[in-house]
């Protein structure tokens, strides 16, 4: 069994032990919670698709750790005018991993 779920305004697909990094969430490592926005949930025999949320379907997870992403070099440049401006940018994930879907 697996399930569509959306979180941090990205839809990830996810079944039971999967270890998914997601946008970052406000939980502490350790602790487990629930999303309730799941969009589809797949069986061996049956297909339950939401609009837009299906009804009564929980996905449990729990927060192993907050982490970073890749660096990511951001250069501005403009020719013939002497800008240059250089950033970098380390996205924030949380990595959770997924305990159970309940229908």
């Amino acid at each position: 069994m697996h399930a569509i779920i959306e979180t941090g305004g990205k839809q990830y697909r996810v079944k039971e032990g999967d270890t998914v990094y997601i946008e970052k969430l406000d939980l502490d490592a350790n602790s487990s919670s629930e999303f309730n926005r799941v969009l589809a949930v797949f069986d061996d025999n049956s297909t339950k698709i939401g609009s837009p949320f299906v009804e009564g379907v929980k996905v449990k997870f729990t927060v192993v750790a907050h982490v970073k992403g890749k660096k990511i070099i951001v250069f501005k440049y403009k020719a013939k005018k002497d800008y240059r401006r250089k950033n970098g940018h380390r996205q924030p994930y949380t990595k959770i991993i997924i305990d159970k879907i309940e229908c």
